[in-house]
């Protein structure tokens, strides 16, 4: 299986090719980590809610077990310093749940912003490359078996006339010598039909 033309322009142009789409891929990566990052930094409220509504509560919980200690209120103390740290965990519970939001949102914008670009690169890209790989494998094997060059020869005599100006015309025109097994007009007509494939003879 060959993956590039053995003619120098058109290799040029399948190389070319993927590199672009190579590079484009590789960019739009990059800019999906890039937003993912912008956008994982609006988390950072989150965590700092987070870590307050945690301070606050073990802060809370300490108090209420210092106020315990109190004659006759320590066990009331106790008890509105809890419900107070309860409403610590609640911010802190907030802040996870916020962080846990934007994470989701950062993730499913960087798999959008990879896939689609992606998909829609490969879909401009990689059916013409294939097409070319399965189009010179079957000719190379045309070429190779028994009367290929005949084939050949009669596949760019029925095709395009604009590169048959490349070979000398005997007496009685080009489709005359191929029917009559000219074996230099065929071997030049086949080259043709190579070469436009991106092939050599």
């Amino acid at each position: 299986m060959r993956l590039y033309a053995q003619t120098p322009a058109r290799r040029i142009r399948q190389v070319l090719a993927d590199l672009i789409a190579v590079a484009m891929i590789c960019a739009v990566v990059k800019l999906a980590l890039v937003v993912h990052d912008a956008i994982g930094r609006l988390a950072d409220p989150g965590r700092k809610a987070e870590s307050a509504g945690v301070s606050l509560s073990d802060g809370l919980v300490d108090a209420g077990e210092a106020a315990s200690k109190v004659p006759f209120v320590g066990g009331q103390l106790k008890k509105q310093l809890g419900s107070a740290a309860e409403a610590g965990t609640g911010l802190a519970d907030a802040g996870r749940s916020l962080q846990d939001t934007v994470g989701h949102v950062a993730t499913l914008t960087m798999v959008v912003l990879i896939v689609i670009p992606v998909v829609f690169v490969l879909l401009l890209w990689l059916p013409p490359r294939l097409r070319w790989i399965r189009r010179s494998a079957v000719t190379r094997r045309l070429a190779a078996g028994p009367g290929g060059a005949d084939l050949l020869a009669l596949r760019v005599l029925t095709g395009s006339q604009r590169e048959l100006t490349a070979v000398s015309t005997p007496p009685g025109g080009l489709a005359e010598a191929w029917r009559r097994g000219d074996e230099q007009v065929i071997a030049d007509l086949a080259a043709i039909g190579l070469r436009q494939v991106g092939l050599r003879a």
